[in-house]
Order: structure tokens, then sequence, then C-alpha cells
């Protein structure tokens, strides 16, 4: 009889984790929307913005950090300098 309670809370318990996980992993790939005071619009977070993001930190030398974690100052920088650099010019699409 202890070998049945001891598989029912293994069962148990490895059901209850499962949803648990899938809801950090539906958070992690959830695209965000930010305001640009600047702009007075608001920017989806997305891969071409996070690929653009990456660009800029490059070209200004800086270290990678979570856009969601930078100060007002820096998110204004950037969304100054995402506004001189369109997708078009910042990502190359060869058509063969």
């Amino acid at each position: 009889m202890s070998r049945f309670f001891l598989f029912s809370a293994l069962v148990l318990s490895s059901a209850m984790m499962v949803p648990v996980s899938a809801k950090a992993d539906d958070r992690d790939h959830h695209e965000r929307r930010y305001y640009d005071r600047r702009g007075h619009d608001y920017h989806t977070w997305n891969g071409n913005e996070d690929r653009a993001y990456r660009a800029y930190l490059d070209e200004h030398h800086r270290p990678y950090r979570d856009f969601g974690r930078v100060g007002r100052g820096e998110r204004d920088n950037y969304w100054g300098w995402r506004h001189q650099h369109p997708d078009s010019a910042l990502f190359k699409v060869e058509i063969r």
C-alpha cells in the first residue's frame, strides 16, 4: 500500500510541475510593448527589435543588458537611435 502512495505522490507532483514550466516558457517568448516618450509611439519587442537592440549596443560598444532592465534614459537613447535606423537599413534581405 505504501508503494501505491509513493507512486501517486510522484505522479501528482509531476503533473503539477508541467503547467508551471509551460507558463515560464510562455513568458520568455511573449512579445512586450514599450512606450517611446520622444516618439510618442509604442514599439513591440520581438526578434527584430532584439536584433536591432544588439546592433545598437555593438555600435555603442556596450555589453548586453536585458532591455526591460535598462533605465529610462538609456531606453530613450535607444528609441532615438532606432528611429534613425529602420529595419530596411539594419537587415539586408537577399533574394535569389
